[in-house]
């Protein structure tokens, strides 16, 4: 064998593997061209252009809602996006949302699944996450007839009642210095709903588990970006820059917590009885309690992991959405004066000389739910609602939605859509008190808890606590800035993630009734 021919041996045995990898890119982009080309010949939805390999996601920046609706602008209230390798549908008006929600709901009744749902919601054996077939509508009627029913939120009427009371006095001994209402609000429905589900709170102090500590980690990585669940070849990068360990790591935690909790409460069943007369105990049980029961008595009996999963879900939709709520109620009233003015006058009439708001008399607080619909629109928690995705390939107004679509229904857009709603971006309560227009799914233009079949099962429980604790904070004490600030210096950024809290925390001086009576 010649030099020659060695050389020529040794450099095809160097450019081989080179070879290969150039033959392999080229097949991929081939393929992609010819599924761009099949669903290209489709008549798809408008789309903006997009970038190789990310698509749109470019363009969402830090607040989506708002990035969506701009582009919806140009682009039409039915928008295709790319984000990664994943076609996603843009909803951005009523009568899109209706076709969504209502007309095709079973269609997009599904939810997308990725690495992220996988680990952290038990394989999505929750009700939020879990994919809509027979698994989905036996957990869905365990939530509606056993944990969220209406006699089941009255039950817990005093646990309401005693967490908002002890918030009260917080900001009472707080006297005139401001007080941190985000964080307050974030600890109260924490704790309402940590009583309501286990029996009682976990704070860490006596017992070593610190439930707001592990809440707050869950909510954090489950708003994060990875590249694998928009980017599935790219699935490497999560691996490499730690994101999948910390992931597992708090998902083992939080699955640490909920058995131990679980194992209590089975313990305390087995060896006391202490609910053999259910109709005599019943006001006494909380969720863990009532999926056991469930467990014990249902054919086919949920597994332990569904009972996790469903704690989890009262937690992760109950509790930081109802707490962006408060925050951002007060946040208006503050910045409205003659509102809360009002506000203050409806509910001090009707309690009249009671020391406390009760339940029974929210129901006569017209202006109260007034402003918390106002609120609710304004400052929807979750501004993109919960991502649905096409089970079959669909006709919307001409467009052909392909299956496994993702849909991103972007309820901040149409909340403030001007077709809908006179002077979208004021805050006006007037608007909803002679309306009919509620937030039960009928009324498409308002949305904050879905519509269809997806839609958060929660209402009566998060009006609930809301209302009772809004009603005793008018009744209780005059508000005002720090520092007496002008209300148009007040910050109303807004900080982007699962739930649209302030981008600062609200701070506000109280002024008890009686202090404020003798100024």
């Amino acid at each position: 064998m010649t030099i020659s021919s060695i050389q020529q041996l040794l450099k095809f045995i160097w450019l081989q593997p080179f070879t290969l990898l150039l033959s392999i890119v080229f097949l991929f982009f081939f393929y992609k061209w010819l599924q761009f080309r099949t669903v290209s010949r489709k008549n798809l939805p408008p789309s903006p252009p997009k970038l190789p390999i990310l698509g749109n996601i470019h363009q969402l920046g830090t607040q989506p809602h708002r990035s969506l609706r701009l582009m919806s602008e140009k682009y039409g209230d039915l928008m295709m996006i790319q984000l990664g390798s994943v076609p996603t549908l843009v909803v951005s008006s009523a009568r899109a949302a209706r076709e969504i929600m209502v007309t095709y709901d079973i269609v997009f009744a599904n939810r997308p699944m990725s690495k992220k749902g996988e680990r952290l919601l038990y394989n999505y054996k929750d009700v939020v996450g879990a994919p809509y077939g027979e698994y989905w509508r036996q957990m869905k009627s365990v939530c509606v007839l056993h944990l969220l029913s209406n006699k089941r939120v009255r039950s817990f009427r005093s646990v309401r009642e005693e967490e908002t009371a002890l918030l009260i006095e917080k900001i009472r001994q707080a006297e005139t210095t401001p007080v941190n209402l985000s964080e307050m609000f974030i600890e109260f429905t924490n704790d309402t709903i940590c009583r309501v589900a286990f029996g009682r709170k976990y704070d860490g102090k006596g017992d070593g588990i610190g439930f707001n500590d592990v809440m707050k980690e869950f909510n954090k990585v489950l708003a994060e970006f990875n590249v694998g669940d928009f980017i599935p070849w790219l699935a490497w990068i999560d691996r490499f820059n730690g994101w999948d360990a910390k992931v597992d790591k708090i998902a083992k935690k939080f699955d640490q917590f909920l058995e131990k909790v679980v194992r209590e409460h089975q313990d305390l069943l087995n060896n006391c009885r202490k609910y053999e007369d259910s109709n005599n105990d019943e006001k006494m049980k909380d969720f863990v309690d009532v999926l056991l029961d469930v467990q014990r008595d249902q054919t086919p009996p949920i597994d332990r992991d569904s009972i996790k999963a469903l704690i989890l879900d009262m937690f992760s939709a109950g509790t930081d959405t109802t707490s962006t709520l408060l925050e951002w109620t007060m946040t208006e009233l503050l910045r409205h004066p003659i509102v809360m003015k009002e506000t203050q006058k409806e509910v001090r009439d009707i309690t009249g000389e009671a020391v406390d708001v009760k339940e029974d008399d929210l129901e006569h607080m017209v202006y109260l739910k007034a402003v918390i619909k106002e609120t609710l629109r304004l400052h929807l928690p979750v501004p993109l609602l919960i991502p649905r995705q096409s089970t079959q390939e669909t006709k919307i107004y001409g467009y052909t939605v392909p299956a496994r679509t993702g849909v991103i229904i972007n309820g901040w857009a149409i909340h403030r859509d001007p077709a809908s709603w006179d002077e979208p971006e004021k805050f006006n309560p007037q608007r909803f008190l002679n309306s009919p227009t509620d937030f039960r799914g009928h009324d498409l233009q308002f949305i904050p808890f879905g519509a269809g079949r997806r839609m958060c099962p929660g209402i009566s429980f998060a009006m609930a606590s809301s209302q009772l604790l809004l009603a005793n904070l008018m009744h209780k004490f005059d508000w005002e800035l720090p520092g007496k600030a002008e209300v148009d210096s007040m910050d109303m950024s807004e900080s982007f993630g699962i739930n649209m809290h302030r981008g600062t925390p609200l701070f506000a001086v109280a002024i008890a009734r009686s202090a404020a009576s003798v100024n």
